[in-house]
């Protein structure tokens, strides 16, 4: 079969090129892959993180990806299309994380499926966490120029059906990031981050936004003891400020680490080597890649009952699900994780389930819903 994707890769960074690429090599193995890309992906307006491209620190995966998509030229869209059916795929892929990018991915979906590609679009958040005017009329125009798509949590497969009640669709959870290198010695991880050998310690990574809680965590962090520390670590999407008059004021500063910039890949295993376990107090969400990458490396999550995030979790198996947002409450779930030292049996839960969540199940789930596409099965 031919592939065209058509997303963000490399040399754009971020949680959806890791995945576009590990995808990728997944597909490649049994079919013929070709990958396009954005020449402008955000306007500078809209994107408020340092930068959009790899660093000379992140270990990446260079996908080779053509890029031809301008997330806000239209002409772009034209030129896009033409390319991919110059290559005649049987298969026009894509993701979708938020509406901005519907006319672009949209318009370029439209104009291929009219010589008889099939067009599936993996779908991350379809309403985003933060909803904009015109969000709903966007997305509805990406829904109506796919074939079919993949979901990977049930909060989104009710979001889809929701809005396009006939839509053919497959669910299959995450798969779990497995690019970053095996983990390290604990010692070694804390060693080199400068953290306490022997403190119980709490992370919260990733990019940082008001829908994640880091201001439910850092309250909690009040009522934890002294051997308790908390590892903040991801950059930051806006001004951190008002986070950091919370931690001035809630008089836990001296148990709060703050690793608050871009963090290279190559940092990743130092993090999550060094805890004991990763918190997500999620406001909201659909599924998180956080959560795949705590699983990759046998770390159990601690995460607040909102959108998907539980459906990645087994209860008090492999981690950790709270059904309130309350601080305080919190607290005593991080407690009780450490007071009957959940961390190694969980890790083991973990371990034993990971070929569930492999690229190549995936892979195979999306050839196999395209073959029902395409032969017309319901």
């Amino acid at each position: 079969m031919r592939i065209a994707y058509l997303s963000t890769f490399y040399p754009l960074r971020g949680g959806i090129a890791q995945f576009n690429a590990s995808l990728y090599r997944a597909l490649e193995k049994m079919h013929e892959v070709h990958a396009f890309t954005f020449t402008r992906q955000y306007p500078g307006l809209l994107f408020p993180g340092t930068t959009q491209y790899v660093t000379a620190e992140d270990q990446v995966d260079p996908v080779p990806a053509q890029a031809v998509l301008d997330s806000i030229n239209p002409l772009s869209y034209f030129k896009t299309a033409a390319i991919i059916r110059a290559c005649r795929p049987d298969l026009l892929l894509t993701k979708f994380w938020m509406p901005f990018f519907a006319p672009s991915l949209g318009s370029v979906a439209q104009r291929v499926r009219r010589q008889g590609t099939q067009a599936i679009a993996i779908l991350d958040n379809l309403i985003p966490h933060e909803r904009r005017p015109g969000d709903m009329q966007l997305i509805r125009y990406f829904l109506n120029r796919f074939d079919g798509f993949a979901v990977m949590s049930k909060v989104v497969e009710q979001d889809l059906l929701r809005l396009q009640p006939g839509a053919r669709y497959f669910l299959k959870a995450h798969p779990i990031y497995d690019h970053f290198g095996p983990p390290i010695a604990a010692e070694q991880a804390r060693a080199q981050l400068g953290l306490p050998p022997t403190q119980r310690l709490i992370l919260f990574f990733g990019f940082i936004r008001d829908y994640k809680g880091l201001d439910h965590l850092i309250r909690a962090t009040a009522f934890l003891p002294d051997d308790y520390g908390v590892v903040i670590a991801g950059e930051m999407y806006g001004d951190f400020s008002r986070y950091q008059r919370l931690i001035d004021e809630s008089g836990a500063a001296g148990k709060i680490r703050l690793f608050v910039r871009y963090l290279a890949d190559a940092e990743v295993p130092l993090f999550f080597s060094a805890a004991n376990v990763c918190v997500l107090p999620y406001k909201s969400a659909t599924q998180s890649g956080i959560v795949q990458i705590a699983f990759h490396f046998n770390l159990p999550v601690i995460v607040t009952d909102v959108g998907g995030l539980a459906e990645m979790v087994q209860d008090n198996e492999t981690g950790l699900i709270l059904h309130t947002h309350d601080p305080q409450a919190l607290a005593e779930r991080i407690r009780a994780y450490f007071e009957e030292n959940m961390q190694p049996r969980m890790a083991r839960a973990i371990a034993q389930r990971r070929q569930q969540n492999s690229w190549e199940g995936f892979a195979d789930a999306l050839v196999g819903f395209y073959e029902k596409l395409a032969g017309g099965a319901s």
